[in-house]
């Protein structure tokens, strides 16, 4: 299993409606509205060697009203 976190930048106004959006997707395990240069804080878990950037491409940025993303990938939890 590949953990990583997706930092989500919506258009103005619009975080409620990503976040909402990205719930009923049932993909992130956890989402979390953040202060600073984004938004939205999602972690996700894909099965190893799934490819994340498509993952992150198909199923969040396609999401109405998300202005930017920044993916973080993870090696391992302490």
């Amino acid at each position: 299993m590949q953990t990583f976190f997706v930092e989500i930048k919506c258009k103005l106004g619009k975080t409620y409606d990503v976040a909402s959006t990205l719930a009923d997707r049932e993909i992130a395990s956890e989402i979390y509205s953040t202060a600073g240069n984004y938004d939205i804080l999602a972690k996700f878990h894909v099965d190893d060697g799934a490819d994340i950037g498509r993952f992150v491409a198909d199923n969040v940025q396609t999401i109405k009203d998300i202005a930017d993303t920044h993916t973080i990938i993870t090696f391992k939890a302490f």
